[in-house]
C-alpha cells in the first residue's frame, strides 16, 4: 500500500485526499490551520503533527499549497525526505520549480513537478490533467500515484516545462473569461438574445466548454462556491507576466487585465469564482456626467 503525505487540504488538496483515499493509499495529512484537515481525517487519514521526519517512511509527497515560496517553506520543514518523491501539484513559477528541485535534493528527496489543472469536481473523479517536469524514469515510477488522480498524465519535458504549461493554461483562463465576458456585454447592451448570440458561438471555432459554464453564473451575477477564486487567478496572471517579463516576452496586453483584477484586491469578489471578473467589466460611470453624481 502506497503511503503518502499531502501537505495543503484546501479545496483543491481535500479532493485529491479524498480521491486517494477512496484508491486504498494509506494517506496522512498536513495543513497550516489543523482544522482543514478534518474531512479527510473522519474519512481515515492520518494528522501530521509535526513536519519534521514526516516524509521519512512516504513513498511520495504531494504538496497542493498557495505558491512557490510557500511550497519551498513547508517542504524545508519536513527536513530529511528520506528518498521520498515531492510533488508539488500547485501553480508555481518555471524558476521557482527548478529551485524547489534543487533544495528537495538537497533534502534527500527526488523531485517531479507535478500541476494539475482541474478543480474538486475533476480531483473526486479522478479526471485531474496532470502536466509533469522532471526525470523520465521518475515519472515512469510515479504513474500508479499519477493514475489515481489522472487519466492520462502528461510528461511535459525537463523540470519547468510542467509548470510552464501550467501558467500558460492560467493566463488562457484569464483572457478567455476577460474576452467572453466583454462579448457578453456587448451582446446584451446592443440588444441581441444572449441564447441567439450562443447559437452561432456554440458550433464555432471559438467556442470553449467553459463558456457556457460561465455563462450561468454570469447571468445571474451568482459566484459563489467557487472552485477557482477570483484571487487565484489574479495570483496565476501576475506569476505569468512576471515569467514573461523574465524571458522578455511582450506581454503589455495583459496588464489592462491585470489591473481589472486587482480592483477586485479585498473585496468580495476575491473569494468568489473566477468569473465574478464579469463584474469588473461593467460599464463605468462618466465622471464628467453631473448625474453620474447623483
Amino acid at each position: 500500500m502506497l503511503k503518502i503525505a499531502l501537505l495543503g487540504t484546501g479545496l483543491l488538496g481535500e479532493a485529491i485526499g479524498c480521491r486517494l483515499l477512496h484508491q486504498g493509499v494509506n494517506l496522512h495529512v498536513w495543513n497550516r490551520r489543523s482544522e482543514k484537515c478534518s474531512t479527510l481525517v473522519a474519512l481515515g487519514a492520518q494528522p501530521i503533527q509535526l513536519l519534521a521526519g514526516a516524509a521519512k517512511s512516504c513513498d511520495a509527497v504531494i504538496t497542493v499549497l498557495r505558491d512557490g515560496p510557500v511550497t519551498a517553506e513547508v517542504v524545508a520543514g519536513l527536513g530529511d525526505l528520506g528518498g521520498a518523491c515531492c510533488l508539488p501539484m500547485g501553480t508555481m513559477g518555471i524558476s521557482e520549480s527548478r529551485q524547489l528541485e534543487s533544495q528537495v535534493q538537497a533534502q534527500n528527496g527526488r523531485y517531479l513537478e507535478a500541476p494539475v489543472l482541474g478543480s474538486k469536481p475533476e480531483a473526486l473523479e479522478g479526471r485531474l490533467l496532470v502536466m509533469a517536469g522532471g526525470d523520465g524514469a521518475l515519472f515512469e515510477a510515479q504513474l500508479p500515484l499519477l493514475r489515481m488522480l489522472s487519466q492520462d498524465p502528461k510528461l511535459m519535458g525537463a523540470t519547468g516545462c510542467g509548470a510552464a504549461s501550467k501558467l500558460a493554461l492560467n493566463q488562457l483562463i484569464a483572457s478567455l473569461t476577460h474576452g467572453y465576458s466583454l462579448a457578453l456585454r456587448l451582446v446584451q447592451a446592443s440588444g441581441l438574445d444572449v441564447e441567439r448570440f450562443m447559437e452561432v458561438l456554440r458550433p464555432s471555432a471559438l467556442y470553449a466548454p467553459t463558456v457556457d459554464k460561465k455563462l450561468v453564473r454570469m447571468l445571474a451575477h451568482d459566484y459563489a462556491n467557487p472552485n477557482f477564486s477570483t484571487a487565484l487567478l489574479r495570483k496565476d496572471l501576475a506569476l505569468f507576466l512576471r515569467e514573461a517579463d523574465l524571458i522578455g516576452l511582450e506581454a503589455s496586453g495583459l496588464q489592462g487585465l491585470m489591473t481589472l483584477l486587482e480592483r477586485a484586491q479585498g473585496s468580495p469578489l476575491d473569494g468568489d469564482d473566477y468569473s465574478a471578473l464579469h463584474e469588473l467589466t461593467a460599464p463605468q460611470p462618466d465622471l464628467n456626467d453631473p448625474k453620474a453624481t447623483l
